[in-house]
């Protein structure tokens, strides 16, 4: 059998990530049985003369590869091109992208120096899956140092417009790497096709049937694969007697009967402060449910040496403070705002508890926690999925309500019906939106790429 080889911008404690979730849980069963390889960076930063050799590690079956950064590239690749220059751009804010001619080159030089180290490493026959927005080149860096075995790409965020995409300095030649991959994959079939697009209307291209599309003498196969979570466990973990009695103290310490629940990343994509001013709607427009609903909503901290979340955080405390200013009683707080990490243990529980649970970003690739929500609830009384039409999870959970997250009033007309819905109606939209978390599910995701990638062509693409 065929290694796995995974990449990925961050390798994290491989003990610590399977029990908080992500990737390693994604592709832990693949890694294990497959004698696979999981490389990446480790997330330390050392001198700019530092030797910065492979570390090689060991847990639960899994082998990881990991390096460090210099602090010069931690600062160009990932606060600069990454996170200054693609986020905002495929996440549609334009408005928020910093194209910086040292942060282009931060991110080629960081992923050539990948390539050259991961390069050693590879065997004939390995399967190589190189995920997300960090490390886009790094195929083509690989093709470069002569790795010919099957090479395989997933795009965990948005792909944008091309309009957005050109706007990105160089983006014929970041959209050239993608073309080093034999399969290109993403979140949903908007972004597969804005990928075609891009690749048709701008770099002369063409589409192919069977899902191949030929671009700057090279033909890749772009394809939706949408990644989805294991619902079991998340069930499991919402049910069990501590979940009860989190869900019990939680009663106990409120005055609310109800209660609506968000949990985001701390990240301007996520529509935070508009869902706040939604919940203020809401009071304004429904003063019957005064003293009834609180909204929690835990946003534990990112990316904090990028000024615009510095921002955001700032607009969070302020609306959560004049809200409950406003509103607020002292037996009653409208809005209880965490800014820190909460276990995945208690967050099912939270999701359990609550009559709503909120999602409402204004761009995402998928939002695992809109599944993770429909994941923890009780069968026999579930909760309502209030949804933004701009997450990619909204493709597929049509029974959810969606909404416009930019209008605070749909939003809290949303979450209005979502508090007054009849037991009946909760039921029939969980029944069919759990099945579609079950059908969907990270297995399936998983499987379904690595068998696209071991049945393309083998060597690069051509």
């Amino acid at each position: 059998m065929s290694r796995i080889i995974v990449a990925s911008n961050r390798v994290t404690d491989i003990d610590k990530a399977v029990q908080s979730g992500g990737l390693a849980v994604a592709l832990e069963d693949a890694l294990q049985t497959g004698r696979g390889l999981w490389f990446g960076w480790d997330g330390t930063t050392v001198d700019d003369d530092a030797a910065a050799g492979i570390r090689l590690q060991q847990y639960n079956g899994i082998r990881t590869a990991t390096v460090p950064l210099s602090r010069r590239d931690y600062e160009e690749y990932y606060l600069g091109f990454s996170n200054r220059a693609l986020w905002p751009t495929f996440h549609y804010r334009l408005d928020l992208a910093v194209y910086e001619h040292a942060f282009l080159e931060g991110y080629r030089r960081v992923n050539q120096r990948l390539a050259q180290s991961l390069a050693a490493l590879i065997e004939p026959d390995d399967l190589v899956w190189v995920h997300d927005y960090h490390l886009i080149p790094l195929g083509d860096e690989l093709r470069k140092q002569g790795v010919k075995e099957r090479m395989g790409f997933f795009l965990h965020i948005p792909f944008p417009s091309p309009d957005f995409f050109t706007a990105i300095p160089d983006h014929a030649w970041l959209a050239e790497t993608l073309f080093s991959y034999d399969v290109v994959g993403f979140q949903t079939a908007t972004d597969a096709s804005n990928f075609v697009r891009y690749a048709v209307e701008i770099a002369g291209g063409e589409a192919l049937d069977g899902d191949r599309v030929r671009a700057f003498g090279k033909t890749t196969i772009a394809r939706a694969f949408p990644i989805g979570i294991d619902p079991d466990s998340v069930y499991e973990m919402a049910h069990t007697p501590e979940a009860d009695a989190q869900m019990a103290r939680l009663q106990r310490r409120s005055m609310a009967n109800m209660f609506v629940l968000g949990v985001d990343r701390l990240d301007y994509t996520k529509g935070l402060p508009g869902r706040m001013r939604a919940f203020k709607r809401l009071l304004e427009l429904h003063p019957e449910l005064m003293k009834r609903v609180t909204m929690m909503q835990i946003s534990p901290p990112t990316r904090e040496e990028v000024e615009a979340y510095t921002d955001i955080r700032q607009e969070l405390e302020g609306l959560s403070g004049s809200i409950n200013g406003e509103f607020g009683d002292f037996d009653w707080t409208p809005v209880r705002y965490i800014h820190r990490a909460i276990p995945r243990a208690t967050l099912t529980a939270l999701f359990r508890a609550s009559q709503v649970g909120l999602v409402t970003p204004l761009r995402d690739g998928m939002n695992l926690v809109a599944k993770e929500y429909i994941a923890s609830q009780d069968p026999a009384d579930p909760g309502v999925l209030v949804l933004s039409k701009f997450a990619g999870a909204a493709e597929d959970l049509v029974e959810a309500i969606t909404v416009n997250p930019y209008d605070a009033n749909e939003v809290a007309e949303a979450l209005h019906t979502a508090l007054t819905m009849p037991t009946e109606e909760r039921r029939e939209r969980y029944e069919a939106l759990i099945q579609r978390v079950r059908t969907n599910n990270v297995t399936r995701w998983r499987e379904a790429f690595l068998e696209a990638l071991r049945s393309a062509p083998s060597g690069r693409a051509s």
